[in-house]
């Protein structure tokens, strides 16, 4: 039980960890407001990516950049 609780609390803060990177990146390059708070797509992103197996919080930050990067280009 204590293991699986880890586990989650682990998982949390990867999802924690990749979301401040992708969402500091895109705020400092001006992809995003100064002052915007959560980013509901960068989130579910991150989010969605975590639960496909990607555990790495650096891929998943460059994956979600590379997404809400691409989402906007259009």
């Amino acid at each position: 039980m204590l293991a699986q609780q880890n586990l989650r609390t682990t998982g949390l803060e990867t999802l924690d960890q990749a979301y401040d990177i992708a969402f500091d990146y895109l705020r400092l390059s001006g992809a995003i407001p100064e002052m915007f708070g959560v980013h509901e797509l960068l989130l579910d992103t991150v989010v969605d990516l975590y639960y496909r197996g990607e555990r790495n919080k650096i891929r998943l930050a460059n994956k979600a950049i590379s997404a809400f990067q691409n989402a906007f280009r259009n």
